[in-house]
């Protein structure tokens, strides 16, 4: 089922949507983007179907915002009571 279609790497998928590699690494393994494993393991993304999805309408930006939501808040130090120690008083 060779379509011809070049396979690019995280890092070029990640290029062209101005984003970290591991994003799209995340985008895979929730399956917004269509992946291949080599038999090394690694991902391999078809270029048709990335450029479909660069010239789609909203998509990538409704992708970039779930990523958003997803990122950690601030929420202030993991030791409330100061210092540099681990957390809960543990010393």
């Amino acid at each position: 089922m060779d379509t011809g279609d070049r396979l690019l790497t995280p890092g070029e998928v990640a290029a062209l949507f101005r984003v970290d590699p591991k994003t799209v690494t995340r985008w895979a393994a929730a399956g917004r983007i269509g992946s291949i494993r080599t038999p090394g393991g690694h991902r391999r993304f078809r270029e048709s179907e990335v450029k479909a999805l660069l010239e789609g309408d909203g998509v990538i930006e409704e992708m970039r915002e779930d990523d958003a939501a997803n990122k950690p808040r601030n929420t202030g130090p993991a030791n409330p009571g100061g210092g540099y120690g681990p957390p809960n008083g543990l010393r």
